[in-house]
């Protein structure tokens, strides 16, 4: 059984009040781990850390330093990226193939963050002769970092590695159903020589993330999850006007024309809707396909997806493994039969597995709803898990003007071999990413981010290591001279 503990001025600790919480295995609803249960009151020394640790020495450490330590940081992941994977599949239920690439990212986010920071030096701006201006960009402060269950790990990567590079302290709270990488992951932190209070850990429920949301020496929160958390943190970070980041998901169109590559656009349109059994928050679950070709290409997903193998996340031959929770499984049956309800033909899924081995565990099959049109609930909403709602349409300008009619703006994929109607599309999509004859790929040099409902900022590229900085104009008078003017 493993254990956690909280991570708090450079020193693990049981919360205040001894609280823990049973993480469960969403395969087979066994308890794999006890979690440290945090409070307000934990947060509150975790941040007292952080503020101390940002007014004291951290603030004198140096480009270089910094570069050195996310280099180290990665250099860590790569020794244990077995053991983290195991921990991240154990957590998720997802494949340990998905877990092992996403350590890989992981390292290699941490990796291009140290040669950003490293290439920081400033702008000299024009000046007169006896004037040095600079443009300079220095660290927020203490930043509270509140991740989500999908990609426990991943997510914390995109926001501690700027973080912590920009020269920032740090209070990370991950999601409560899933925290075992980020502890283990302090575990490494903990390695290394750094100063009390720069690297906090406090794993907990809603109370945490409110209190370093709420708390008036945060000074950047950001989160990645829900929208109605979202909204709460947006406006409890009005007390102190903190800077925030959101990554609030979305409800993301493929498109495919009926001059694609048909065969390429199929397996895609699964890979889209079923990584993760679709618990991505750009998953292609909202599929829209030409007239011409919309039967034949429902005919084709419909084949492949009894194929699709189910399972624990640890067996070679699995594809795709359980939702994450009790309550997430039961939301997403719930949307699939209201889908049904307002019209929508099941044409697989919507279930369940057969056999024993599902019994237990928070299991579903592979979903596909066809007839799906533009106003219904299920076409705007996102499920967030393996369901593939398929609509038609007749014209570019129709699938344009559908795509867009969502709250939501994450990401978009367009199908067609012709590249000025893909450039068309591309352009006139108001989606963060568009991708086009692919989808999900995405880069550490490529921002990530939404328009409208999906949040606010951007995570990864250079953009995001600026969202960890305050700008500042630096003036400095060389030969400073009386100039005369008042009651001279």
């Amino acid at each position: 059984m493993i254990q956690t503990q909280l991570y708090i001025d450079g020193q693990w600790q049981s919360p205040i009040d001894q609280g823990t919480r049973a993480i469960v295995s969403p395969a087979d609803e066994s308890v794999i781990a006890q979690a440290a249960e945090a409070t307000r009151a934990d947060a509150r020394l975790a941040i007292a850390a952080a503020r101390r640790a940002f007014d004291g020495p951290w603030r004198q450490t140096t480009i270089r330093d910094r570069a050195r330590l996310l280099n180290k940081i990665a250099d860590l992941i790569d020794r244990d990226a077995e053991k983290l994977a195991h921990l991240e599949s154990l957590n998720t239920g997802k494949t340990l193939t998905e877990s092992r690439t996403d350590m890989g990212d992981i390292a290699a986010t941490f990796r291009y963050f140290a040669g950003l920071v490293a290439s920081e030096s400033g702008a000299v701006n024009e000046a007169p002769h006896h004037v040095i201006s600079r443009t300079l960009r220095e660290p927020v402060g203490v930043c509270g970092l509140i991740t989500p269950w999908n990609y426990p790990l991943l997510q914390a990567a995109w926001k501690i590695a700027p973080a912590l590079g920009a020269g920032n302290t740090v209070v990370i709270k991950p999601s409560n159903l899933t925290p075992l990488t980020t502890h283990h992951f302090t575990q490494l932190i903990a390695e290394l020589d750094l100063p009390p209070g720069v690297f906090n850990l406090v794993t907990g429920g809603a109370e945490v993330g409110a209190e370093l949301a709420e708390s008036l020496d945060v000074d950047l929160v950001s989160f990645t999850g829900g929208a109605f958390a979202g909204e709460s943190i947006m406006k409890a970070a009005t007390g102190n006007f903190k800077r925030i980041g959101l990554e609030l998901g979305g409800k993301n169109p493929n498109i495919v024309f009926a001059d694609a590559d048909l065969d390429a656009a199929v397996d895609y349109a699964l890979n889209a809707a079923f990584f993760h059994a679709g618990q991505v928050c750009s998953a292609g679950s909202r599929l829209m396909v030409e007239d011409s070709i919309y039967d034949a290409f429902i005919g084709r997903l419909a084949e492949r997806l009894p194929r699709i193998v189910i399972g624990n996340g640890f067996h070679g031959e699995t594809q795709m493994g359980p939702v994450q929770s009790a309550q997430q499984h039961e939301k997403i049956l719930g949307m699939v039969q209201a889908g049904i309800a307002e019209g929508a033909r099941l044409v697989h899924g919507g279930k369940r597995p057969a056999g024993d081995v599902f019994r237990k565990g928070y299991w579903l099959e592979p979903t596909l709803l066809a007839d799906v049109t533009a106003g219904m609930k299920i076409a705007k909403e996102e499920i967030f898990g393996p369901v593939i709602t398929a609509e038609r349409f007749r014209s570019e300008v129709e699938a344009l003007r559908a795509a867009n009619d969502t709250p939501y703006g994450l990401a978009a994929a367009v199908w067609t071999r012709d590249l000025d109607k893909a450039n068309r599309m591309s352009r006139a999509l108001r989606f963060g990413t568009v991708w086009v004859n692919d989808y999900h790929p995405y880069f550490p040099e490529a921002p990530w981010g939404g328009y409208k409902a999906s949040g606010i900022g951007r995570e990864l590229a250079r953009i995001g290591l600026d969202e960890y900085t305050e700008l500042k104009h630096s003036y400095i008078n060389l030969a400073p001279k009386a100039m005369g003017w008042f009651g001279a």
